[in-house]
């Protein structure tokens, strides 16, 4: 009987580990790229390339190729936004990518500093967006990789470790269980509710946080009202 799983990883299997490697850190380039990471499925392109993995030195060179192809992402969204992030931002795609998640991002960025580099890389949008606002403050670059470069290896290892992981899996029972695929599915479905999850909780997190923020700000209006607040680009602090 055909059987459409085995014949994806399969296929993923006949591609040299090099080749796979080199595919999941152009994926992973472009997903964390400003914008082209709004586009870019580099979790998915991660996930299947990481089915082929059958040893442990593929697994180290996908791993490691998934992490450099991240940091550059990253990188370059950085220096976009030090050379050209307000002209990005007012551009055609800029505008209708909406005013409220640049918004979003200066604010998280401002707020939390540090810990909004290295959260962002789990949200959607955001991962996108946040190196482009780092870039466009006097962030230096030695503080924005010293916040993501954690962020981005533990993504790496979730993702590679998962595709390979289950991909062995049914291999080793395939030919034993007649529903081995769907163990093998419930697996990657199960990683991605709990991918949900916490990105979930971490939102969740953060809007309590801007609440709160939001609160003491009024009062400390309610406080002062004759003060004018600074309308500088104060530089964001870091949460430790």
């Amino acid at each position: 009987m055909f059987d459409p799983l085995g014949w994806i990883l399969s296929m993923v299997d006949h591609v040299d580990p090099i080749t796979r490697s080199l595919l999941a850190a152009l994926g992973m380039f472009c997903e964390t790229t400003i914008l082209v990471g709004l586009i870019v499925p580099g979790d998915t392109i991660v996930l299947v390339a990481s089915t082929g993995v059958q040893d442990v030195p593929q697994y180290i060179g996908m791993l490691a190729a998934v992490i450099v192809g991240s940091l550059s992402g990253e990188s370059v969204g950085f220096l976009l936004g030090r050379w050209f992030g307000h002209g990005i931002r007012a551009s055609r795609l800029g505008v209708r990518l909406g005013e409220g998640n640049w918004v979003r991002a200066e604010r998280y960025l401002e707020r939390r500093g540090g810990l909004a580099v290295f959260a962002s890389r789990f949200l959607p949008v955001l991962h996108a967006l946040v190196p482009l606002t780092v870039g466009m403050t006097r962030w230096p670059y030695r503080r924005f990789i010293a916040w993501t470069a954690p962020a981005c290896i533990l993504w790496a290892a979730a993702y590679v470790t998962v595709g390979t992981l289950a991909a062995g899996g049914y291999r080793q029972i395939a030919d034993r269980l007649h529903f081995a695929g769907y163990l093998f599915g419930g697996a990657v479905v199960l990683f991605f509710v709990i991918v949900l999850l916490v990105r979930r909780r971490i939102e969740k997190g953060e809007e309590r946080h801007w609440a709160d923020e939001h609160q003491a700000d009024e009062h400390r209006a309610d406080e002062h009202p004759g003060e004018v607040p600074d309308a500088g680009d104060p530089a964001p602090r870091d949460v430790t």
